[in-house]
């Protein structure tokens, strides 16, 4: 049975897994899961932006999502944006594989609607040994990080102990 400092324990290894260079990443997650009236408080801006006015079960992962965003990390798409702004925003987050996988990407596929190119660039990812990944919130965006693809299973396994979902583009 896994109780709240499992949980506590596995939100620090994600944020130590998707922003090791950052440590303010972990501690606004960790402030979050242990303070959540204070953290709610503290950016109460940020989450009225989300339609959040206090205290949610899963603050702590949207705080991640957020200071993973803040660093340049994360890449918020919406369900219905277009394959150039998605281009565009992937290739701005710090995260990206240091092989291009843009020359990859087919012509046809630009006409996929957002889902569908999201998995043809997870794809395209892992054929260059990286791998793109929803940060899921229960929303109908796609908060998408990026990292090698060694770490997928590591991820996806950390995130789940945390109680929340990590999920691969493009398997």
């Amino acid at each position: 049975m896994s109780g709240p400092n499992d949980a506590r324990t596995s939100l620090a290894g994600v944020a130590a897994l998707l922003a090791p260079a950052h440590e303010d990443v972990a501690e606004r997650v960790l402030r979050a899961h242990d303070d959540p009236a204070g953290y709610a408080r503290d950016h109460a801006g940020r989450l009225e932006e989300r339609g959040i006015d206090g205290p949610v079960p899963d603050l702590a992962w949207i705080a991640l999502v957020d200071a993973l965003a803040d660093h340049r990390l994360l890449a918020e798409l919406d369900w219905k944006e277009d394959a150039q702004e998605v281009r565009s925003q992937l290739k701005a987050l710090e995260s990206r594989p240091s092989v291009d996988p843009w020359v990859l990407v087919e012509e046809d596929e630009m006409l996929l609607p957002t889902h569908e190119f999201l998995d043809a660039c997870g794809r395209h990812y892992r054929e260059v040994g990286a791998a793109l990944m929803v940060l899921d919130i229960d929303s109908d965006c796609y908060p998408v990080v990026g990292l090698r693809a060694a770490r997928v299973g590591e991820l996806t396994a950390v995130a789940a102990r945390a109680g929340f979902v990590a999920q691969s583009l493009g398997t």
